[in-house]
Formats: C-alpha cells, sequence, structure tokens
C-alpha cells in the first residue's frame, strides 16, 4: 500500500473508500447495497466513483468471473494523517494548537482515547517550543495585519 495519497479524494469518493476499507475486497454491488439508502445513489453512481478512484490510484481492480472486486491501494489511517495534515499546512501556524483543542472539545472521545492524547501531548510538551512563528505570507493571515498597515502607511508618507 501506499504511504500518502498524491491525489485528493472527494466527499463521495470517501464514502466508496470507507466502503472498501471495511469489506475488501467488494464488489460494486455490494458498495451499492451499502450506500443506496443512505447515500440515495444508484449502481451506475457508484461504478463512476470506483472508476474515478482506480484511475487516482486509490483502488485496485481484480476481475472474478463476471465481477470486479475492488480493494485499496492506500489505508484509511494513511488517508485519514494525509487529510489532516493537508489542513494544517494550510492554515497559519500559530492556529494549529487552537485548532487541534477545537477538534478535540467537540469530538466523542472514550477515555482511552483521552488517555492516548494525555500521553502524547506529555511527550510533546518536553519538545515544546516556547513560542510558535508565522509562517504565512504577508496578507494571509491576521499576523500580518499590523506589518501590513504600517507598509501602506508608508506608501502614502512616501507618497506625499
Amino acid at each position: 500500500m501506499q504511504t500518502t495519497p498524491a491525489v485528493k479524494i472527494t466527499e463521495a469518493e470517501w464514502e466508496i473508500m470507507r466502503v472498501i476499507w471495511t469489506n475488501q475486497p467488494a464488489t460494486s454491488r455490494f458498495i451499492t447495497e451499502v450506500l443506496s439508502e443512505q447515500m440515495n445513489w444508484k449502481s451506475a453512481t457508484v461504478k463512476t466513483l470506483i472508476g474515478r478512484l482506480v484511475e487516482k490510484g486509490f483502488v485496485s481492480t481484480k476481475k472474478q468471473g463476471k465481477k470486479y472486486l475492488y480493494s485499496a491501494m492506500i489505508s484509511e489511517e494513511d488517508s485519514i494523517n494525509a487529510l489532516a495534515t493537508d489542513v494544517f499546512e494550510h492554515i497559519c501556524a500559530t492556529k494549529v494548537g487552537a485548532t487541534l483543542a477545537n477538534q478535540i472539545e467537540q469530538a466523542t472521545l472514550s477515555r482511552d482515547d483521552i488517555q492516548l492524547i494525555e500521553d502524547i501531548l506529555q511527550k510533546k510538551k518536553e519538545q515544546a517550543v516556547e513560542k510558535i512563528f508565522c509562517d504565512c505570507l504577508p496578507g494571509q493571515c491576521q499576523c500580518h495585519n499590523s506589518y501590513m498597515k504600517e507598509n501602506e502607511n508608508e506608501k502614502r508618507i512616501v507618497r506625499h
């Protein structure tokens, strides 16, 4: 299996992948049965989405008689980690901690989940830096607002 996805998948494709991860190898008929009631998808829709996932390299096909069996080419854990990493790469570094805290606050967690998070946080605390610095370009986040205002004021002064 691959370690990280090279391309992104849509929300609809995620639904297909979840069925494949849980039941692989799976037929398109089985995937349709699982998703038809909740998603109201027809067989043609499922087959189109599977085809896209095959083209993207997330799913492999194996012909068995008249049917095809579909298996994941990337693990669910790797996919989830890649998705989370992608989200954090698109926000200001100074907001990562608050974003994680918000997600933890809103999630339903077991006692074991909480213990795992506490253990990880204890290890992270030993390696923690004093301050996180913004890694955005000027104009991409609030960290740079004072810089932009100062820069605009300087330009106004130069023009007069």
